[in-house]
């Protein structure tokens, strides 16, 4: 089995998807409707609450928005915090050094996700 990618729903699929466009500093396939973000190992979807429901009717009853941590592995947690830092995003957790041989900093998007800088202590 291989994982291959996660899909955030969203109200607002194109202003997620160029919040995420800037923090990877990647480029996306789509529209309004659906894109697609492609980064390296797993790709982002990221799809209309309006998509879902056309696809499945009440699929998105009793769904949350915000509860999910997504982690992006970075060669410099300090380079890309102070980048991060220039683009006005809420920080949950400053970068910190972790016992177990981590570093990381916290920041949430659009819908409230928290996104998980981390780089691996040698």
């Amino acid at each position: 089995m291989e994982f291959i990618g996660i899909c955030l729903i969203t109200k607002d699929v194109m202003a997620l998807t160029k919040f995420y466009g800037k923090i990877l500093n990647v480029g996306f396939e789509g529209d309004s409707f659906h894109t697609d973000i492609k980064t390296q190992g797993a790709n982002i979807s990221i799809f209309s609450i309006n998509g879902m429901e056309d696809m499945a009717s009440n699929s998105m009853d009793g769904a949350g928005y915000g509860s999910m941590t997504i982690s992006f592995k970075v060669d410099n947690v300090d380079e890309e915090y102070e980048r991060i830092k220039e683009l006005g995003v809420q920080f949950v957790k400053l970068p910190q050094t972790h016992p177990w041989g981590s570093r990381s900093f916290w920041f949430r998007d659009l819908d409230g996700n928290i996104v998980n800088f981390v780089s691996f202590m040698e």
